[in-house]
């Protein structure tokens, strides 16, 4: 398989289809780094399984743009259960940029541009989180929203997700959730939600190699804060 492209989509389509067969909703844990990528995620997963969001991101700077990401997701989560009547649940992690700022110190990894071996070792550490989290919690999966980014290598997010899934007693939920049009959705239910949607991924790293200015989107997230 390593010299084929798998297509994620269709796998997670045929488990879908087993699912039903088997008239089962599995239970799912499924990282979210904000709330623009769980938006399709938790729409279209939440018909299927009973899911459950973890929002677990050390690697976003500044502390208040992250709680001001953290804010919105419990919003979106809150009135997406109230629009639709699921249950979704948001579990969230505890905040340790200390620990994602040393990582990537320690591994020199950070001049890497972005989407390099920097983005890889983070998509790897949370993706460890969140199995390590559904393992605790007896989920039957975990997985990621970041596959509905077409900024992001949904192959490799898959890869790093099969892989960690090795380690630990549940499964990993392949995906690519930006296919037959998911990413479109995404920013549609942005705009019917009204969901802040940053300019960044996160990292301080990668924040100022794009020019962002790191100033400007504090002062914001705390204005943002205080209004709530």
């Amino acid at each position: 398989m390593k010299n084929q492209k798998i297509n994620y989509d269709s796998v997670l389509k045929k488990m879908i289809k087993q699912w039903e067969l088997a008239q089962k909703k599995p239970t799912i844990l499924i990282h979210t780094c904000c709330a623009p990528c769980s938006t399709h995620t938790l729409e279209f997963m939440s018909e299927h399984a009973e899911v459950t969001l973890f929002f677990s991101n050390s690697n976003i700077h500044p502390k208040s743009e992250y709680l001001r990401r953290l804010a919105e997701q419990q919003r979106f989560v809150d009135e997406f259960n109230e629009n639709t009547n699921h249950q979704v649940k948001l579990i969230v992690d505890e905040y340790r940029p200390s620990v994602f700022n040393k990582m990537v110190l320690e591994n020199q990894l950070e001049n890497e541009k972005e989407g390099g071996a920097r983005c890889t070792a983070c998509f790897n550490m949370r993706l460890d989180l969140v199995a390590q989290k559904a393992q605790e919690l007896g989920y039957d999966y975990f997985g990621s929203a970041l596959t509905i980014s077409p900024k992001k290598n949904a192959a490799l997010i898959n890869q790093i997700g099969m892989d960690i899934q090795k380690i630990y007693g549940t499964h990993y939920l392949p995906s690519d959730f930006k296919k037959n049009k998911g990413y479109e959705r995404s920013i549609q239910m942005c705009k019917e939600y009204d969901i802040y949607r940053q300019c960044y991924c996160g990292c301080v790293f990668s924040a100022k190699q794009q020019g962002i200015d790191l100033k400007k989107v504090n002062r914001e997230a705390k204005e943002y804060l205080a209004n709530q």
